[in-house]
């Protein structure tokens, strides 16, 4: 099963649209995982247009319309990887303690809000990834976004793109 993950979209206040290999990466793959931050409504419509499945969530600038389609916290088993998906964690220091003790039965858990790509693991196995956001790399170096595989309950494969300059 291939993902990709993205967060912190923020359209269309950072960008007009999603780059082009982020979605032809969308196309390829078989879930799409979004962690907050659409903005625009347009978005979740779009996504869930052309993504085989949609497992996203709102964040702190989704407004009334996204936060009525779309949940705090998803919660989903893929081909055996128990995933959570959140928009914030707190601040970083304690970040994977904090997080392992939310989501103790989880495997992955996929957050954004920061726009800094973020690969670590808690205590107790759980990984935490951060995909940075494609559209508004703010302090960071480039826009990125993530993509993984997940196979026999196991994730690998994961993979963070940059994207060049707009």
């Amino acid at each position: 099963m291939e993902l990709v993950i993205i967060a912190d979209t923020h359209l269309p206040k950072r960008a007009r649209e999603l780059p082009a290999p982020v979605w032809a990466a969308i196309d390829a793959a078989d879930v799409v995982l979004h962690a907050g931050d659409w903005v625009d409504v347009s978005l979740l419509d779009a996504l869930e247009r052309r993504a085989h499945r949609l497992v996203g969530v709102y964040g702190n600038n989704d407004g009334p319309e996204l936060r009525a389609r779309l949940p705090e916290v998803a919660e989903v088993e893929l081909a055996g990887l128990r995933v959570a998906v959140v928009h914030e964690t707190g601040p970083k220091a304690g970040r994977e303690r904090r997080c392992a003790a939310r989501f103790p039965d989880r495997d992955l858990l996929v957050f954004g809000h920061s726009h800094i790509p973020w690969d670590s693991q808690a205590p107790g196995g759980l990984r935490l990834l951060n995909p940075g956001s494609p559209t508004d790399r703010r302090a960071q170096p480039y826009a990125t976004y993530l993509t993984a595989r997940v196979a026999a309950g196991r994730l690998d494969r994961v993979e963070l793109h940059r994207l060049p300059p707009r």
